[in-house]
């Protein structure tokens, strides 16, 4: 058995009692408060449109290939076909103006990019526009061998461009695109 001596206990005593007395808030960590803001009435996100009849992209994507009147008319029907994407399955997404560029259709390219679609480089080479395709080459140099839709590599969507696409072809084959 421990004898106490009564140094120990005044020692023991004054420790316990500094500790019972001390507030609580004086270990507590409380985050900092913020700092007062004007609240702003929140307005409710706009209704989003229903998703578009997947029967009606897919016939947009194909006209997209060569018809450039049938594609005309579903798109003034229906405006957010423009950049819809139709999966032709595994994860073979194709818009239109995809189609018209590996078809080196380039007046349903044109026409497409005028009313604001989206392209990319492989309808940039079918179109023979040098500029975006060294552009692009020059910062990403993999994409001389990446594939657009159905698998196809970017040299033959700039052969399909026929002669205003020349430039772009024997530059793709300098950098070694096959």
């Amino acid at each position: 058995m421990t004898r106490s001596t009564r140094r120990t206990f005044v020692t023991r005593t004054a420790g316990g009692l500094v500790l019972v007395t001390t507030p609580l808030g004086l270990f507590a960590q409380t985050p900092a408060q913020p700092a007062p803001t004007q609240t702003v009435p929140q307005q409710p996100l706009p209704k989003r449109p229903d998703p578009l009849a997947p029967s009606m992209v897919q016939d947009f994507v194909r006209k997209a290939h060569a018809d450039l009147d049938g594609t005309k008319t579903l798109l003034a029907e229906q405006p957010g076909l423009l950049n819809a994407t139709w999966d032709w399955g595994g994860g073979d997404f194709e818009m239109g103006i995809g189609g018209a560029g590996h078809m080196g259709n380039r007046e349903i390219a044109e026409f497409l990019i005028g009313q604001g679609a989206r392209f990319d480089i492989f309808v940039a080479a079918m179109l023979g526009r040098l500029d975006v395709v060294r552009a692009l080459v020059a910062a990403w140099p993999a994409l001389i061998n990446s594939k657009g839709p159905h698998g196809i590599p970017l040299m033959r969507h700039a052969r399909a461009g026929g002669e205003p696409a020349k430039e772009v072809v024997a530059y793709l084959e300098s950098v070694g695109a096959k």
